[in-house]
């Protein structure tokens, strides 16, 4: 239980902070931080500018865990952890947001220029305002309220700010923890607001594998008029892309854990060939995105998607290469049961007065690398899901909502 008159004056605090909150977030969206693999220079301008903001606003305690990256200009991919210190110096409260966002796609598709929020009807609009800015901005406040009150926590607060979590984490939050022995306890609480549902019921607690083929075709290229000349490697991989198609039968478990309940196969990117209509392309390149049920080992997915692909080259006599952009098998489920999820519960219900649940999901976030650690780990927001659309955006009652249940996790651990 925690002091119900301390929780009503933190949530006093939070609300009078809304002004403030949609200025960090029109700030935040107006530094892009784009990791290389989608063409950006990553995320110290941003870092940069969040720490200074967190100084500004009261936090003194600061660790950082830099990972060295000769692909953005710095050569640095930020990652840094602000401590609020409790009484029990060695205990924790961890939430962890991600600095980075991915880029807005077509533009024409936005109202607006994304990298300039702008409120409209109680939301705010702008790339990256939630995925992940809403709660990274909802666990500043929610820890600056506890600073403004001049309360100390039973336990200490760390907030975690990593960079790389759109793409592959290894620069990220995979670094901070093989960087150093010891980055988490085992009876911290470990929160990651990446994930949910517009309710606020779904306490993630377990995801789906994540797998990322990508298909290079090699045919021969000639003059569209005179085909029998080249190889059509376009042709041989559309035939590969409907073949990939008998995955979902090679692997047809159901687990009503996850929505949806079964493993999903989708052809995704693809890439450019030649530049006028009238010549036979003689490369094709195209991705996939695989969200595969636990239950399934990737090596038997990447065995079955190679079988498919010989076939295809034997067929059309093409050459087929196959990278992997991601391949992360999922980690054993956090359990229900454990202090994280009991207490993210209790917050819940507190400040939505609505029953949350445990769950699993398809997308894939850093929770599942910090449970193959065997740390418990709760992925948990009341999210509008507008994350990666044009015209993204999230209600200012959800920064606002999601910061009280910060610090009622704060209060009670």
């Amino acid at each position: 239980m925690i002091d119900a008159d301390k929780f009503q004056r933190i949530s006093q605090r939070i609300n009078s902070y809304r002004d403030q909150m949609i200025e960090l977030q029109t700030a935040l969206t107006a530094i892009p931080a784009i990791g290389p693999e989608n063409g950006g220079d990553g995320e110290l301008l941003k870092a940069n500018f969040l720490k200074q903001c967190l100084m500004e606003l009261g936090f003194k305690n600061f660790r950082h865990y830099d990972a060295q990256d000769n692909r953005v200009s710095s050569g640095i991919r930020p990652n840094f952890v602000a401590t609020i210190e409790g009484k029990n110096k060695s205990r924790f409260v961890w939430i962890i947001t991600h600095l980075d966002i991915v880029p807005p796609g077509e533009l024409n598709l936005w109202h607006h220029d994304p990298y300039r929020a702008y409120v409209k009807d109680g939301h705010i609009f702008g790339r990256g305002v939630e995925d992940n800015q809403q709660d990274m901005v909802a666990s500043i406040f929610a820890a600056k309220a506890i600073i403004d009150e001049g309360l100390t926590t039973t336990n200490s607060i760390n907030l975690a700010f990593v960079s790389d979590e759109e793409t592959s984490s290894n620069m990220g939050l995979f670094y901070m923890m093989d960087s150093t022995d010891k980055l988490f306890n085992h009876d911290d609480l470990i929160v990651v607001p990446d994930s949910g549902n517009p309710q606020g019921t779904l306490i993630e607690v377990a995801e789906k594998s994540i797998l990322w083929p990508c298909f290079k075709t090699k045919g021969k290229q000639c003059h569209g008029s005179k085909p029998q000349l080249g190889n059509n490697a376009f042709f041989a991989a559309s035939h590969l892309v409907t073949k990939l198609g008998k995955l979902k039968k090679l692997f047809p478990k159901s687990d009503p854990l996850f929505d949806p309940p079964e493993s999903t196969f989708e052809p995704t990117k693809k890439e450019a060939n030649v530049g006028n209509i009238n010549t036979i392309p003689g490369e094709d390149f195209f991705c996939m995105d695989c969200r595969v049920l636990p239950d399934y080992d990737l090596q038997d997915v990447t065995s079955a998607i190679q079988k498919i692909v010989r076939e295809i080259e034997k067929k059309f006599k093409v050459q087929i290469e196959i990278s992997t952009a991601q391949y992360v098998q999922s980690a054993k489920p956090t359990s229900p049961d454990t202090p994280v999820i009991k207490a993210l519960t209790e917050a819940i219900q507190t400040v939505y007065n609505i029953e949350a649940f445990a769950g699993g999901v398809g997308a894939g976030t850093v929770a599942s690398y910090i449970r193959k650690k065997d740390y418990p780990a709760a992925v948990w927001s009341k999210t509008n899901q507008t994350a990666h659309q044009p015209d993204e955006n999230c209600p200012i009652d959800n920064i606002l909502g999601n910061a009280k249940v910060f610090a009622h996790l704060f209060l009670q651990y």
